[in-house]
């Protein structure tokens, strides 16, 4: 197994168990008002834990729950809440599956443009040999940097 290959399969075990945690998905209101009010807390008393105004206080809880705060302002957020900010991006699926559906989707891409081709000329595969053609095409990928999976949109 190559070092990349190996790199892959240790963020992948790392990741697995976030994918099926869907507890861990952001309150609706976000993470700073859930907590603020677990504790019973003020946004008067946040701003003054963060040195901010009410207002600006106010406005992070609002730009969290719409996806516009930044990660320096809700790490700031988790300090002042004592908190530890957690931040992950998990694959909808194991890593190596989705190197694998990008190889293979490359690989009809080619095969398609290549049997398009034949088939103009009469020289067309039948679909068990596209299938194994296929294969063919997906292993040589895999086995080639995995950067070119990515170079062009499928």
């Amino acid at each position: 197994m190559d070092a990349k290959a190996l790199a892959r399969k240790h963020l992948e075990n790392r990741l697995a168990s976030l994918r099926e945690r869907p507890e861990l998905a952001r309150p609706p209101r976000g993470w700073i008002r859930a907590l603020r009010d677990a504790y019973g807390m003020t946004t008067r008393q946040l701003a003054a834990r963060m040195g901010k105004s009410q207002s600006v206080i106010v406005e992070m809880e609002k730009g969290e729950a719409r996806d516009s705060l930044t990660l320096a302002t809700l790490r700031q957020a988790a300090e002042a809440l004592d908190c530890t900010l957690v931040y992950a991006l998990v694959p909808n699926a194991p890593i190596e599956e989705q190197v694998r559906k990008r190889a293979r989707a490359l690989a009809a891409q080619r095969l398609s443009r290549a049997s398009h081709s034949m088939s103009l000329e009469d020289q067309g595969l039948d679909a068990g040999t596209q299938e194994q053609e296929r294969d063919r095409l997906v292993d040589d990928l895999l086995r080639g940097p995995a950067a070119r999976l990515w170079d062009n949109i499928v």
